[in-house]
């Protein structure tokens, strides 16, 4: 018999009005350097959203909004289990120069259209193409 974990994390696809475009901020992976989002498990006194908020500022030292959407889920099927993601919205108010992971990860501004081809997760390609449709007007411009 094979046992079989569920594992549950939140991430964020932060974004940021430029000129009438939205910007996607991406991050590296550490091992592989791919590009990626902010994402991790769910602390158990936190909020997935909380959660994600938090994992944004350490892994690429931005600070967001409260106001959020749920994008999706998408589900990741890995050696005994499965991983489940919460994606959210989270509008950028700041970037920091000084955050815990900044010697680890790059991170970068793309259009949507670049950001969705430079990312491999199943599904995240067509949640950052519905960040358009989703979020409200962007209020913070940096």
């Amino acid at each position: 018999m094979k046992l079989e974990f569920n594992f549950n994390q939140s991430g964020v696809i932060p974004y940021k009005e430029k000129k009438g475009n939205l910007e996607i901020l991406l991050i590296t992976s550490i091992k592989k350097k791919k590009w990626i989002i902010p994402k991790g498990y769910i602390d158990f006194n936190l909020s997935p959203f909380e959660s994600a908020k938090k994992e944004a500022f350490e892994e690429a030292g931005i600070i967001g909004s409260n106001e959020t959407v749920e994008l999706g889920r998408i589900e990741l099927k890995k050696g005994n289990g499965t991983t489940h993601i919460t994606i959210f919205s989270m509008e950028v108010v700041k970037m920091l120069d000084d955050y815990p992971e900044k010697e680890l990860r790059k991170r970068k501004w793309f259009s949507v259209e670049e950001a969705s081809s430079k990312v491999d997760l199943p599904e995240l390609p067509a949640l950052i193409k519905s960040l358009k449709t989703k979020i409200k007007e962007p209020r913070f411009l940096l």
